[in-house]
């Protein structure tokens, strides 16, 4: 087995406490990637709409670019970036994975998703008392499993992006008609109620 810090180039992203946030609307605008992005782009929608963080700067910042795979060394979860978040700033909170041409990028978010061995050995490292935190140097340590050829891959990777994004779109589904049964019984018990 390999260490994936040894057949992929794995790099953190900007010091969050090092960028010196300026003022001057000349200096470039950065949106931060977390999170919500991170959720986003692995399901291929946009459900979390809320106020994206910015900073300008005239600082050196590590950007994502479209089919980069991040991972979160918060949450553990990895994705693909999509073209929408194309720029965005990259924190220390999330690494950033350039594959070779021997490995499909959403086959890799695919096994550091849901790889058994690779979540085992991810829980086996994590670091902190109060917030647990997987660290840069356990990332790259991870023992890799046996690759399938190009084809497998991206065929495994293509059937595990679309069943991800079939099931956002059966939840957001789900969630809409539960809202609107809600709006339909209020306006019902509404129209029912009587003085006793």
């Amino acid at each position: 087995m390999k260490k994936a810090g040894k057949i992929l180039k794995i790099s953190s992203g900007s010091p969050q406490f090092r960028i010196q946030a300026v003022f001057d609307h000349v200096a470039p605008l950065y949106f931060f990637y977390g999170q919500n992005e991170i959720d986003n782009d692995l399901v291929g929608l946009n459900i979390d709409k809320s106020e994206r963080k910015s900073v300008r700067t005239f600082d050196q910042v590590i950007t994502v670019s479209e089919g980069d795979v991040v991972f979160s060394l918060v949450s553990g979860q990895a994705t693909l970036v999509r073209k929408i978040h194309e720029g965005y700033l990259l924190t220390q909170n999330y690494v950033k994975i350039n594959l070779n041409e021997q490995l499909d990028n959403k086959y890799l978010t695919y096994i550091l998703n849901e790889d058994d061995n690779i979540k085992k050995q991810l829980k086996l490292g994590l670091q902190g008392s109060q917030v647990l935190k997987y660290t840069l140097k356990q990332i790259r340590e991870i023992d890799m499993p046996a690759i399938p050829a190009l084809s497998m891959q991206r065929l495994i990777g293509d059937v595990y992006f679309n069943q991800i994004h079939l099931q956002a779109l059966k939840k957001q589904t789900a969630d809409l008609e539960t809202v609107s049964t809600l709006e339909k019984l209020k306006r019902i018990d509404k129209n029912e109620r009587i003085e006793i």
